[in-house]
């Protein structure tokens, strides 16, 4: 009886950690296999441990510089698509003008559409600027910063509904601006929305194959240097890469939930 009530209490925490596990083997595998020494090259197997791929990351010819491009790309959409997701997330969420319901709309399209159909679309309207010869590292920045930009608006938009409006009035009647009460009340209040948009946007970024494909040029980007060496074989290096992204991504969440408690243990 005890037995059976303690796997009640415990039954939907265990199956989360089934889940969990499930989910992160992969990236488990990745750390593992980044510490691999094979046999040959064309071998995917754990044949011996060793720290040569973390001592010599950039080993393989073009991976250090493809992974440089993702990420100087990463920065600069992230950078603009955040700036103008949240320009239109304010103006949709706070304002009323005609063909609103429409724009919030057309917002959602990029989101919904397969990614073959908007990079192919994104191509055809290079070549049809006539930048067909040119297309490289500006055309992926236009085309990540077009596909990033419905995420952040959303991002945003449902941070900014969420807000109570009456702490901006309430600021204003204590005599503050209504500049300073965006830059004092509302923006410090919208700013977690808009860090969490611009991360998802540098993931999207940095991680997109499809469109990037179709847009890029001569450009090689880190996905698409992962693609061209997996015909061949996968250097052990791009294990590393990815768990140094993995050991990036979890400081950042562990910075956001230290600074979170410590702002509660200030209350």
């Amino acid at each position: 009886m005890r037995a059976g009530r303690w796997l009640a209490d415990h039954v939907v925490m265990m199956v989360a950690m089934l889940v969990l596990l499930y989910m992160f083997l992969p990236i488990f595998f990745v750390v593992l296999m980044s510490f691999n020494d094979p046999a040959s090259r064309l071998s995917y197997e754990f044949d011996g441990f060793t720290l040569n791929n973390w001592l010599d990351p950039c080993g393989p010819s073009g991976m250090c510089a493809s992974v440089v491009k993702s990420l100087q790309i990463g920065f600069l959409a992230t950078l603009g698509a955040t700036v103008l997701g949240t320009l239109v997330a304010f103006a949709l969420v706070r304002h009323r003008f005609r063909g609103r319901a429409a724009t919030s709309l057309l917002i959602f399209l990029p989101m919904a559409t397969p990614e073959v159909v908007m990079g192919s679309s994104l191509l055809a309207l290079f070549t049809s600027a006539g930048l067909s010869g040119t297309l490289g590292f500006w055309s992926i920045l236009v085309a990540h910063i077009m596909f990033c930009l419905s995420f952040v608006v959303v991002t945003v938009k449902a941070r900014l509904a969420g807000l109570d409006s009456s702490l901006e009035q309430a600021a204003m009647d204590l005599y503050a601006t209504e500049s300073q009460a965006f830059w004092r009340v509302t923006f410090p209040l919208v700013l977690p929305g808009i860090v969490a948009a611009a991360l998802l946007s540098f993931s999207l970024s940095f991680d997109d194959f499809i469109i990037t494909n179709l847009n890029a040029g001569q450009t090689t980007t880190f996905p698409m240097y992962v693609w061209g060496v997996a015909r061949k074989t996968v250097p052990m290096q791009i294990n590393v890469i990815g768990t140094l992204m993995l050991i990036v991504s979890i400081t950042i969440v562990l910075i956001g939930e230290l600074n979170n408690r410590r702002r509660a243990a200030a209350r």
